[in-house]
């Protein structure tokens, strides 16, 4: 073996248990008891208050560049990941200018990526009005599904699809079995509600009603069950929307979605007025809807949890002037999913099993990253060394994140990335993570 790790404790696709795992040529070639004999060049042991997890898969992340790289770019995001154990992620087609909507950007993004990246980076392709003949070619060209809008989303060069746009997407990825993922909030919803302004997160969050993201989900869903097409919701907020997607998975729609460490971590009774590091779209809500979130995943009605980090510069975000009808809608956290999911989970009575499921296992199934997420033989060998029980308290300053935003700062948390391997390797100084394609994950 080129290295060994001697766990106390892993978390395998069976359960926690002692192990030692064996790397050869970037992959995990063995599992073994504890005491094994493994020869190795290398080995690491870890420490009894350590757990060996796979490397988390994040697949909505807005690293906005080329283009707009002063809100994030491949190497902040990519170092940033790396720290919080995350070893893959899959990066969002808007923000970067150009967007990922035909095979010319997705080639400049690409270009844009090359050399840069600490960890494994694939792309997602974007569903825009008048672009359903770039669909089949960016998904040649290896993208992982693609994202469209049903509002506006915040930049005019990603405009949003209508009801009848996004069915004749769907009939289009349908046929090559690609995953539509979606921004579901209604519009004429949104529209109706009272305009956000002013400093009250209360009249922000009146602005983004829960109705707007129920008619939304109940529009994907009958779209989804006329084209035969698959559908993802993204982050999802509103909990009244769980049972629609709990009985269109009954009905057997290849429907699933997701949440974000923000909506599970925070609510809105405790978010200060002015305090636009809070903002993003939809919005955090109350505290029994958190609580109803939790519980949906627990039932499995969301399938996984990611980041959405959406960051921006500071001035962005109106942080002199506290409005959230001016700021700029998108949560840091790339860098502290990890800690901030597993604080709550395990107040709440979940173990890291059931973590891992949610943060690696099941989005890398998602994207069809094959040899990603999980501790078995024949997987990439993306692991990290992590501290569950170490308590510390989120300094912003000290993320490496490019710009010094978040609404963690402050923040008491458990769990500490001790280290991070990509392939067997641990990160560190020079970039060697990989850009990954549809065809070869």
């Amino acid at each position: 073996m080129d290295l060994t790790l001697l766990a106390p404790r892993a978390v395998t696709p069976d359960g926690i248990a002692a192990v030692t795992v064996g790397v050869r040529s970037g992959r995990i070639a063995a599992i073994e008891p504890i005491d094994a004999d493994l020869p190795a060049e290398r080995s690491i042991r870890l420490g009894d208050d350590e757990v060996l997890l796979p490397g988390l898969v994040d697949t909505h992340v807005h690293v906005n560049d080329p283009g707009r790289a002063e809100w994030e770019g491949f190497d902040t995001a990519t170092r940033a990941a790396a720290a919080g154990g995350v070893t893959t992620i899959v990066d969002m087609p808007l923000n970067s200018l150009p967007p990922t909507v035909d095979a010319d950007a997705l080639q400049v993004k690409r270009k844009a990526a090359d050399g840069r990246v600490h960890v494994d980076v694939g792309f997602w392709g974007g569903a825009v009005p008048g672009n359903l003949g770039e669909l089949p070619r960016l998904h040649a060209g290896g993208v992982f599904g693609f994202k469209c809008f049903l509002l506006d989303s915040g930049v005019p060069e990603f405009p949003p699809l209508t009801h009848f746009e996004l069915a004749d997407a769907l009939r289009v990825l349908r046929d090559v079995d690609a995953l539509m993922i979606v921004h579901a909030e209604d519009a004429e919803v949104i529209e109706a509600a009272p305009p956000s302004c002013g400093r009250r997160y209360r009249d922000f969050l009146a602005s983004r009603p829960r109705r707007a993201e129920n008619e939304a989900i109940k529009a994907v869903i009958t779209l989804a069950r006329r084209t035969g097409a698959r559908v993802h919701i993204l982050h999802l907020s509103s909990a009244d929307a769980l049972p629609l997607i709990a009985d269109a998975k009954a009905e057997g729609l290849r429907i699933t979605a997701e949440t974000c460490p923000h909506y599970l971590t925070f609510h809105a009774e405790a978010i200060p007025d002015g305090a636009t590091q809070y903002k993003c779209c939809p919005p955090i809500r109350e505290d029994a809807n958190r609580d109803a979130l939790w519980q949906g995943l627990a039932d499995g009605v969301i399938d996984i949890v990611v980041s959405d980090h959406s960051p921006c510069t500071p001035d962005l975000k109106r942080l002199d002037t506290g409005d959230f009808g001016h700021a700029w809608g998108g949560v840091a956290s790339l860098q502290l999913g990890l800690p901030a999911v597993w604080t709550e989970a395990r107040r709440r009575g979940h173990d890291l099993a059931r973590v891992v499921d949610w943060m690696a296992t099941k989005p890398a199934s998602l994207a069809g990253f094959a040899r990603k997420g999980r501790i078995a033989v024949g997987m990439d060998a993306d692991l990290s060394v992590f501290a569950p029980d170490e308590p510390f308290t989120v300094d912003v300053h000290k993320l490496a994140h490019r710009n010094p935003v978040t609404p963690y700062h402050g923040r008491d948390l458990h769990g500490i990335v001790r280290t991070t391997l990509l392939r067997g390797r641990e990160v560190s100084g020079a970039p060697f993570g990989q850009l990954l394609s549809r065809g070869d994950a």
